[in-house]
């Protein structure tokens, strides 16, 4: 592997780190969870919350951090993101919020 190559893309795709291609990549991981529970159907944006809106429990959160770090590999820590905040922050995390998040680890690691 190339240094100038991303760890962590999946089927050899770049991995960018803007708000759009991040939501998409979330977006399918978040598909891919509500596909156990029927719930294909549920529209996922910037202000889309875990708990309220897709009804997320914390089992669903482990399974999106090893989603997250299939797609980017040890450069967005979700474990440690979540272990940063209050009890509340976490029942009103937004998308928006985590897509923020790994923009930013994203970058982030580009820089170092």
């Amino acid at each position: 592997m190339k240094p100038s190559q991303p760890t962590g893309a999946t089927d050899g795709e770049p991995v960018r780190a803007d708000e759009e291609s991040v939501l998409a990549d979330l977006t399918g991981m978040l598909a891919t969870l509500l596909d156990e529970y029927g719930l294909d159907d549920v529209e996922v944006r910037m202000e889309t919350t875990f708990n309220r809106d897709l009804e997320l429990e914390s089992i669903d959160l482990v399974t999106l951090a090893g989603l997250l770090e299939e797609r980017y590999g040890d450069r967005v820590n979700f474990a440690e993101f979540l272990a940063g905040m209050e009890f509340d922050e976490i029942i009103e995390l937004t998308v928006g919020r985590l897509v923020e998040h790994v923009v930013q680890s994203l970058k982030a690691a580009e820089a170092g």
